[in-house]
C-alpha cells in the first residue's frame, strides 16, 4: 500500500459480527485476531485497537472476549435485543462511527474490519479530514460503495490460511 510509513499512528476498529457471519457462512472457520491486528498495524504505531462484539449468551464467548483482550483490543461488548416479535437485533455501527469520528484528531489512518457499506460515508468524512482509511474484510461480502470510499483494501480471502483459524 502506497502512503504507508512506521510513524503513522493508526487505530483498527473491528465490527466482528461481520467478519464472523462471513467466515462462517463461506469458510465454516474462525478469524484469526491476532493477524488481523499485525495486518492491520503492518509496521505503523498502534494507538486504538477495538473489537466490537455481541453478547449472545453462547458458552465459549467469554473466552473469546479475553481472547480478544489478551491480543491487544479493547473490547466494547453489546448486548444482543430481543423484540417483542421475537426477532434480535445487535450492531456497532453507531458506536463504531462515533470512535472513528471522535479519534480521528489524533490519528493519521483508520482500518476498519468490516465490508458493511454502511461505513461508506465515515470513509467519505474521514479522508476529508485528511485521515487514511483502509478496509479489511472479504471481498465477496464487501459493499462496492466500501471498496470505492477507502484509500486501501486488503482482502482475506486472499489470504484464507493467514486469517482464519
Amino acid at each position: 500500500m502506497s502512503n504507508v510509513h512506521p510513524a503513522q499512528r493508526v487505530a483498527v476498529l473491528v465490527d466482528a459480527q461481520n467478519l464472523y457471519h462471513t467466515a462462517q457462512s463461506v469458510y465454516s472457520r474462525n478469524i484469526d485476531y491476532e493477524e488481523l491486528l499485525d495486518a492491520g498495524v503492518a509496521g505503523r504505531e498502534l494507538t486504538r485497537a477495538i473489537a466490537y462484539v455481541i453478547r449472545a449468551d453462547s458458552p465459549e464467548e467469554e473466552s473469546f472476549f479475553e481472547a480478544l483482550v489478551n491480543i491487544g483490543f479493547e473490547t466494547k461488548i453489546k448486548d444482543i435485543k430481543t423484540h417483542a416479535d421475537g426477532s434480535k437485533t445487535a450492531d456497532w455501527d453507531v458506536g463504531m462511527i462515533l470512535d472513528a469520528v471522535t479519534l480521528a484528531p489524533h490519528l493519521d489512518t483508520v482500518v476498519i474490519c468490516t465490508g458493511d457499506g454502511d461505513f461508506s460515508r465515515l470513509c467519505s468524512h474521514l479522508r476529508h479530514e485528511g485521515v487514511r482509511v483502509e478496509a479489511m474484510a472479504f471481498e465477496e461480502s464487501t459493499s462496492e460503495e466500501l471498496l470505492d470510499a477507502v484509500d486501501g483494501f486488503t482482502d482475506l480471502s486472499e489470504r484464507p490460511e493467514t486469517f482464519l483459524l
